[in-house]
């Protein structure tokens, strides 16, 4: 009998791998003009649009069926823009706080974890939310495509599409600066597909970027995209997803730290999908992000409700971004002014930017640790710190229904009693180096 039962699972496997390798049905959407086209490649903008804005994914399925937890996160594939299912991924996990809520008087605070802790279901080895949009990213990609994906990251994205890169064999270049590059550990040694270069000491996220660009010039590059990609947000929106069908309700307030806000966008799109799904109320989440003081660009543009993002001295913001903690919230250039993006998003929500010290994250760092039983990043610390500030201040209701997205953490967990591998830059350059530079460089660390 027990052998017949093994058959059975066996066979069930394969019918669910076998559906795994369904690609998603959608159309994308331009947010400037309304009007749909089909998906025909690695598509990033609205053809022939002109004004900044971003193109957003129509699914197909108005309603959402999440699939068993073995799927990982493509059991959110009904609202994942993807044609293949890659092996290896985790979703996020959402559970009932007791010990933080009890801590601040909170009746219903629900903590969607993103990382790794085995004991809650959550297994992201690279222990950040950014496997959420590697997964549905390098999932987007066509099989076939022979072409180097280019990512710029402060650190965990980096390190998040490096193992997914590495496991499937897709060829990647990361844009790192040499300051962050502690965090490119990994369980296990890559694969020769991944490459790395840096920008050198002193330089910020920024500065990886504009040299991201400088390698999407070179022939046989393709960028990621970053906010403009339809399957990153879409990844990152199922956090939004895991906490709506854990408590079977959209929540009312949604905290996170941001560097780019590409994630609170995230929360907003897969909250209007929810709304149109119509089983999970009504509710509009108000979005409650915050920044690393004394780095707070986006902050200052939104207290003075201005769309644009303010004018500041780049040595002063790389002076600013040496000081916090979170590295990884040190965007330079958020996605905020563009149609459909994070003015937009905060707009829409009427929602708030906050700010947390060093001091205040590392605190809150220990009271998760101490009262939830698991490290953190120090960026998800800082929305820790905000969810504490904002209910001293009286901003969120005690019996409210209350989402806090941990984007990282269980780190120390995870690196407990293993021996870990680094990732060297195959080449270190300037800031803002000359183009022919960069070509040059590519050609021989491609070659090798």
């Amino acid at each position: 009998m027990e052998s017949f039962f093994y058959l059975c699972a066996l066979l069930t496997g394969i019918i669910l791998f076998s559906m795994e390798l369904a690609a998603t049905e959608y159309t994308l959407q331009s947010l400037v003009t309304g009007e749909t086209f089909k998906d025909t490649g690695w598509m990033l903008d609205a053809p022939g649009q002109t004004k900044p804005g971003l193109i957003r994914a129509i699914y197909k399925q108005n309603q959402m069926n999440p699939k068993d937890t073995s799927f990982g996160i493509y059991r959110f594939a009904d609202w994942l823009p993807v044609n293949r299912m890659l092996q290896g991924s985790s979703a996020p996990v959402t559970y009932k706080s007791s010990g933080l809520a009890a801590w601040l008087g909170l009746k219903n605070l629900f903590i969607t974890f993103s990382g790794y802790w085995p004991e809650k279901g959550a297994n992201m080895t690279t222990c950040s939310f950014k496997e959420t949009e590697a997964y549905s990213v390098c999932a987007r990609m066509d099989p076939s495509q022979s072409k180097v994906l280019v990512v710029a990251s402060a650190g965990n994205t980096a390190r998040a599409f490096a193992k997914v890169c590495s496991e499937n064999n897709i060829p990647l270049l990361l844009c790192v600066p040499e300051d962050n590059l502690n965090a490119l550990w990994f369980e296990n040694p890559l694969g020769s597909c991944v490459k790395l270069i840096a920008t050198r000491s002193g330089s910020d996220y920024f500065d990886a970027i504009h040299l991201s660009n400088l390698a999407c010039q070179c022939e046989g590059f393709i960028a990621e995209g970053g906010a403009k990609n339809v399957a990153r947000r879409d990844g990152m929106g199922t956090t939004m997803l895991s906490a709506a069908t854990h408590i079977g309700t959209i929540p009312e307030y949604y905290f996170q730290a941001i560097g780019s806000g590409t994630g609170a966008i995230a929360a907003w799109e897969a909250n209007l999908r929810l709304l149109a799904d119509g089983r999970f109320g009504n509710k509009v989440t108000k979005l409650m992000v915050s920044q690393n003081s004394p780095f707070v660009p986006i902050m200052n543009a939104w207290n003075v409700n201005s769309r644009d993002m303010l004018p500041f001295d780049d040595e002063a913001a790389r002076r600013e971004v040496e000081i916090i903690d979170a590295k990884v919230l040190s965007n330079r250039k958020p996605p905020y002014p563009p149609v459909g993006g994070l003015f937009d998003a905060l707009t829409a929500t009427k929602g708030e930017v906050m700010a947390a010290t060093n001091e205040e994250a590392r605190q809150a760092a220990n009271l998760f640790l101490t009262h939830e039983g698991n490290d953190i990043h120090p960026a998800a610390a800082v929305a820790v710190a905000s969810l504490i500030q904002a209910v001293s201040d009286k901003k969120v209701d005690p019996e409210a229904v209350i989402m806090l997205n941990i984007t990282g953490g269980g780190e120390e967990k995870f690196k407990r009693g293993k021996t870990l591998h680094y990732l060297a830059p195959s080449e270190v350059f300037n800031i803002n180096p000359p183009l022919e530079e960069v070509k040059s460089a590519l050609i021989k660390i491609f070659a090798e």
